[in-house]
């Protein structure tokens, strides 16, 4: 798992100047993350080219977006994923990762898969895994969220 220490700089960079131009249009980002489980009781986890580790889809809300519209959007841009029945909103989390101002609503959902996802730009990787089977380089954050959605750990407030 590469952590934000062990970034690449450009990476670093690009991260930085997003979040700086965020801070002057935005005065707080709000995002979205799913743990996405199909008929299996698999976890549907992707890896990004931008930053290290295997990770629960998502991404940030537009303008004029909902969370829940979000959600959908993220879900099927990350994973060719669609929703089965209503997603479970678990907790929402104050995510200091990179600026102090950023929120994460988090959902447990059961999904489907519309089609096989290929690597592009922005996923390099993903795939429905086995809870006891994770991938190497399965994020702290991800083990975090599994533990609590699993009843083994009180859910925290920061993600």
């Amino acid at each position: 798992m590469v952590d934000k220490e062990n970034r690449p700089l450009y990476t670093r960079l690009a991260l930085r100047l997003l979040h700086v131009y965020f801070s002057f249009v935005r005065s707080m980002t709000v995002g979205v993350r799913a743990a996405c489980f199909d008929a299996e009781g698999r976890i549907f986890l992707v890896r990004h080219s931008y930053i290290g580790g295997w990770h629960m889809p998502g991404g940030g809300l537009e303008r004029n977006e909902t969370v829940e519209e979000a959600l959908v959007k993220e879900l099927r841009e990350e994973g060719n994923l669609r929703i089965i029945g209503k997603p479970r909103l678990f907790q929402v989390y104050f995510n200091t990762t990179t600026t102090r101002r950023d929120h994460v609503v988090f959902y447990r959902a059961t999904v489907e898969q519309t089609a096989p996802r290929p690597p592009d730009w922005e996923i390099s990787d993903s795939g429905f895994f086995s809870l006891d089977s994770l991938p190497e380089g399965t994020t702290k954050a991800t083990h975090r969220r599994l533990a609590e959605l699993r009843g083994e750990q009180e859910p925290d407030h920061r993600w």
